[in-house]
């Protein structure tokens, strides 16, 4: 196992919050909405920091954590292959939100790379999210993206949740499993997409079939859209098909990460994957 010290960084009082760089200010640098933040990102939460040093994308550069959450960490085969500073449960809570479970580690950590369309070569299977904003939601869906096997995540650079801690953790890890693309504008998006032979299908509520009965090619891009506001005219217009999600119970709408989950699998099952 790596080296510790329990005293921490030089005028460092045990258990005393760590100290950063000062171009830092002691938490990560400010963040452009949508984009990868120009700073460290501190990821925490055992699923989340194990996905992370699984990444070979993911540039580590330091673990704060307990002896026991170091020994998980092992135990699960993770190689700890950054300088490791043992802290206290309490120490650890000063690092992050008042709600934030760490399961005692944190991770700092360069942002994954600003991956682009450019990046899908091979894909077939491709989930847009049309300004979804709720880093929740989001993290979800990149979960349900990993376990149904999709190519990409693709959002808006703007009116997009930051990659942050709280993406990252509500991810469980699925933030370092997926490629995650930015795109500046989701009508080009899927115009260009459509040029590489993919087919676009928009979930839109007045679809006039449903996404059982819509006709897939052997590439498709799914586009969701925030929930009130749905896929935006401009980018149903850029897909030219939309599909709906009937649902035969009292309630006749899902939540966003819901209608990802069901959209995804149709998909799968319709392009036989």
């Amino acid at each position: 196992m790596t080296d510790t010290s329990k005293s921490g960084r030089p005028g460092q009082r045990s258990g005393q919050k760590p100290f950063y760089k000062k171009k830092t200010g002691g938490k990560p640098a400010p963040r452009r909405p949508g984009l990868p933040p120009e700073g460290p990102v501190l990821l925490y939460g055992l699923h989340t920091v194990e996905a992370a040093f699984a990444n070979k994308d993911r540039k580590r550069l330091k673990l704060f954590a307990t002896e026991n959450a170091q020994n998980r960490l092992v135990e699960r085969g993770v190689t700890i292959d950054v300088p490791v500073e043992t802290m206290m449960p309490r120490a650890l809570d000063r690092m992050v939100t008042k709600d934030a479970v760490h399961q005692g580690m944190i991770l700092e950590a360069d942002p994954l790379p600003a991956y682009g369309a450019e990046h899908l070569k091979g894909a077939r299977l491709v989930l847009a999210l049309d300004q979804v904003t709720d880093p929740h939601n989001v993290g979800a869906i990149l979960r349900s993206a990993v376990a149904l096997d999709a190519d990409a995540v693709v959002t808006t650079e703007r009116h997009a949740p930051e990659e942050g801690p709280v993406l990252a953790k509500s991810a469980s890890g699925a933030l370092d499993m997926i490629k995650h693309v930015r795109v500046k504008n989701m009508a080009r998006f899927v115009a260009e997409m459509k040029d590489k032979g993919f087919g676009c299908i928009a979930l839109d509520s007045d679809g006039p079939a449903s996404l059982e009965d819509t006709a897939f090619t052997d590439k498709t891009v799914l586009v969701l859209g925030s929930e009130g506001k749905g896929v935006r005219q401009g980018v149903r217009e850029a897909c030219g098909l939309l599909a709906r999600l009937d649902m035969p119970g009292e309630i006749r709408s899902l939540n966003v990460s819901n209608a990802a989950v069901l959209s995804l699998y149709v998909a799968r099952m319709k392009m036989a994957l």
